[in-house]
């Protein structure tokens, strides 16, 4: 039995970062909606440069050079060959290719804005491209070259080379040609028309698409760097006051309430009498819901803006479908885009350098309340030939170290380019890759910090743990086992993050149920 996809209809309707998100792993199909006026207005942007080329008008991109080179007339006759060299001499993309997912993506944002019908793009063109990204033939794409003004120029003429079966693609699991590609789907390459070249080159989407799938890692990323928190409060028998909710709402910033009341449930927190003892945790666990709450509070705007680039038309010239005006402007520009993905990865790149500290007190006598030196599991007459994470916890430093560094700003980094025509760019493809990494960089922290977490969980044999550090802790043994002797730990490492990146790791509300199902008992390793 065939079981349908869901269907993501592209047009009219408002597209999400999820949907983006969702598009990139192949969870849903992209289709043009077949609605008559989305049709029509589609249409009707292609027919009207077609009148304005019969009735011999000059056009920017169309009957002129592209860029500087605007000064140029070019016949009516070489504007099909121009539209086809505009994609082949962008084809000098550098470094390391954008994954599946990111290549998906892109074509999925680059859809959703002409679709829109203000890019006189042929139906024909967009039900290709929504073939492509369904069938998962997607394109081989460099992740360097573009200034993010202009739009994303080289790296989307690999989209456009792919519609007319030039250079490479992914298709089922295999880089190959996109000519070969293209046959062994039963396609035919198509013939783009003056223009539409420019159009599915001469936008924003690029960044937007690497942003839409940074927003959704590091919502994740935010919960889980509350879960772990409270974690850390549990095995280093911290006060679980700080998180009270009367303190929040006394400064009432709605990501910083939302982290707090997380935390304040994983402990499963009650008010109640003054505790003995130290009265204040370190700023690394008691200020850690106003850390978190800045990326939570920041996801907001951050997804407004996103999604208005997504859904706007961003290629030049506009079209429009109504009055058949050509409209020469910079809807191309990427500062909104760029902005979000500055300030996304300094926001996570913070909750790194968090739970980079968590870490370091974790694996210090003096600071975790009586927890072995750097977490040694071992026992007997070897112990002090062991050394547990002192490793990891130096490994942990360094990848903070590196997100933090790649906080810099892109966008100030403008450059004029293309003989002075692109004289203000706004870098935003470069700050969106950096944004990634920062992401990628965070999540391996997080997963090295969750692996010493589970560890001291085991060497505090469950005591003092709430249900949410115990079910994190079985949780992880069913990969990991308890570190009772010193070896190696990038597999560990890598194990947590699959399962990170796979959702399976326990961040949602604890069950009541679980305590009673038997989830939650001290492992034998840490005996």
């Amino acid at each position: 039995m065939r079981h349908e996809k869901p269907v993501l209809l592209l047009g009219e309707s408002h597209v999400t970062c999820a949907d983006i998100a969702a598009a990139a792993r192949g969870d849903v199909e992209v289709q043009v909606d077949p609605r008559p006026e989305v049709r029509d207005r589609i249409e009707r942007s292609a027919r009207r440069l077609q009148e304005w080329l019969a009735a011999g008008e000059r056009i920017y991109g169309v009957t002129t050079g592209f860029g500087e080179s605007c000064l140029s007339d070019v016949p009516a006759a070489l504007s099909p060959a121009m539209a086809v060299n505009l994609v082949r001499f962008h084809g000098c993309g550098t470094g390391e290719t954008f994954s599946e997912e990111v290549s998906a993506a892109v074509m999925a944002v680059r859809l959703a804005s002409l679709a829109r019908g203000w890019s006189a793009v042929r139906p024909a063109v967009l039900e290709r491209l929504c073939a492509l990204v369904n069938r998962r033939i997607l394109p081989v794409i460099p992740s360097e070259g573009s200034v993010g003004a202009s739009g994303d120029l080289t790296p989307l003429s690999y989209v456009a080379a792919a519609l007319i079966g030039e250079r490479e693609v992914c298709y089922r699991g295999r880089v190959m040609s996109a000519a070969a590609a293209l046959q062994q789907a039963g396609l035919e390459p198509l013939e783009l028309q003056p223009k539409e070249s420019l159009a599915i080159m001469n936008g924003t989407c690029v960044m937007a698409a690497l942003v839409c799938l940074a927003l959704e890692r590091a919502a994740r990323l935010a919960r889980l760097a509350a879960a772990l928190t409270a974690m850390a409060s549990d095995v280093m028998r911290g006060n679980p006051a700080h998180f009270d909710a009367r303190i929040f709402a006394a400064k009432p910033h709605p990501g910083q309430q939302e982290a707090a009341r997380w935390i304040r449930e994983d402990l499963e927190y009650e008010p109640g009498p003054r505790r003995n003892g130290r009265i204040q945790d370190r700023y690394s666990i008691r200020c850690a819901p106003h850390v978190i709450g800045v990326l939570v509070d920041g996801m907001e705007w951050m997804r407004l803006w996103t999604e208005t680039e997504v859904n706007g038309v961003n290629d030049n010239p506009l079209i429009d479908p109504e009055s058949g005006d050509v409209l020469s402007g910079g809807n191309f520009y990427g500062g909104h885009v760029g902005f979000v993905a500055d300030s996304l990865k300094a926001a996570v790149a913070n909750v790194a350098d968090l739970l980079d500290r968590q870490m370091a007190l974790l694996c210090a006598p003096a600071t975790s309340e009586g927890l072995p030196e750097n977490l040694v599991g071992r026992r007997g007459a070897d112990r002090t030939a062991h050394h547990g994470f002192k490793a990891m916890q130096i490994a942990a430093s360094a990848l903070t170290a590196e997100a933090l560094k790649l906080t810099v700003p892109a966008s100030v980094f403008s450059r004029s380019t293309e003989c002075h025509n692109q004289d203000k760019v706004s870098m935003g493809t470069i700050g969106a890759r950096d944004c990634l990494r920062v992401i990628e960089l965070t999540e391996t922290v997080a997963a090295i910090y969750t692996l010493a977490l589970c560890q001291a969980v085991d060497l505090r044999r469950g005591e003092g743990c709430h249900r949410r550090a115990l079910r994190m802790r079985d949780t992880v043994r069913q990969r990991v086992r308890f570190n009772d002797f010193d070896r190696r730990q990038d597999g560990d490492i890598r194990a947590v993050l699959e399962m990170m990146r796979a959702g399976e790791l326990p961040l949602g509300e604890a069950e009541a149920q679980e305590m009673a199902s038997g989830v939650g008992q001290a492992t034998a390793g840490a005996d």
